[in-house]
């Protein structure tokens, strides 16, 4: 998988802030995981020269030098339901599976759809700030990573980076909280020439804008939840917005990881980021005490998890309620 590099200097308001793995290639970027896929143990771990570092910090938002291309993590492989996530209170923030109740928390398969239907996951150095409030959502933000949704052809793995280029975004407002849904293409796809902005989705790609606006509407009915809105009447915005929303929760990051925003429970340990507070060295005692990785089978997924549920019969069943 080939990844890129970029020279990006901040020289704005809240700070200079430099990432030194902008420095150097991110191909020698590993995974280090721990306990089995589908497991409360279950944690993936990114490394660089031995030495972990924090996707949420230490990977650069920018993949190439012309800021064309962007790095995507991907948590949540096409058609998988595991609800993986960059986890923001452990250090140097592991993907690990999102629990409710210290039980895992799968992705509920809403007919037609298996998990999700594109490769879902987040770009490193953003953050949906909730002390701000969206004039276009009139919500705020929900305190993540901002989401990206790939639409390519290929099936990701966890924690693999991507090198994307931005076609859009969607206003989710999910649970009254501002959850914006980046629609981005792997340059390497075999569409990615002809999908240069989100006009060219609905053309290449019929449907799929149309499908994805029914999943984030419906899928969390099943969990007893209500249905979630689209901003901008369900209409997906275009790159140049997409773009400036991106750039927006980059300097929320940037806030965050220099200390002018308080970082309440997020963990901001990182080995890269000049400027920051939370800089520290590979030889920080967090840092070399996380064990060595292991190669186990994934667990099985509980049948209860891996059901399908059918939308109009769960709207039946919030009316009578």
């Amino acid at each position: 998988m080939k990844l890129f590099t970029s020279s990006f200097v901040c020289t704005l308001a809240v700070g200079c802030l430099i990432s030194s793995v902008l420095a150097s290639n991110v191909d020698d970027i590993s995974l280090r995981t721990i306990g089995a896929a589908n497991t409360l143990d279950y944690k993936v771990y990114f490394e660089k020269n031995n030495t972990v570092i924090s996707p949420f910090h230490d990977v650069p938002l920018f993949a190439n030098e012309n800021k064309t291309l962007f790095n995507m993590i991907v948590e949540i492989p096409r058609w998988t339901t595991a609800k993986n996530e960059i986890n923001k209170e452990t250090p140097l923030n592991p993907i690990i599976q999102d629990t409710s109740n210290n039980n895992l928390r799968f992705v509920c398969n809403t007919f037609p759809y298996k998990g999700y239907i594109w490769n879902y996951g987040a770009f490193p150095q953003t953050w949906e700030d909730p002390g701000y409030i969206s004039p276009y959502t009139d919500q705020k933000g929900d305190n993540d990573p901002i989401d990206v949704i790939e639409l390519g052809q290929s099936v990701a793995t966890v924690g693999q980076i991507k090198q994307v280029k931005i076609l859009g975004v969607i206003a989710l407002i999910d649970q009254n909280e501002t959850d914006w849904k980046v629609v981005v293409i792997d340059h390497e796809d075999p569409l990615a020439e002809k999908l240069n902005d989100i006009d060219d989705v609905k053309k290449h790609m019929p449907g799929y804008l149309e499908a994805t606006n029914d999943l984030f509407i419906h899928y969390k009915l099943p969990e007893g939840k209500q249905k979630n809105e689209i901003g901008f009447n369900s209409t997906a915005q275009n790159k140049e917005f997409a773009t400036s929303v991106v750039l927006e929760t980059h300097e929320f990051w940037k806030g965050l990881i220099n200390g002018t925003t308080p970082r309440t429970t997020i963990e901001t340990i990182n080995v890269s980021v000049d400027g920051s507070p939370y800089k520290t060295t590979s030889d920080n005692y967090t840092i070399a005490s996380i064990p060595q990785g292991e190669q186990l089978p994934p667990a099985p997924i509980p049948k209860k998890n891996d059901i399908w549920y059918f939308i109009p019969t769960l709207e039946n069943r919030s009316k009578a309620a």
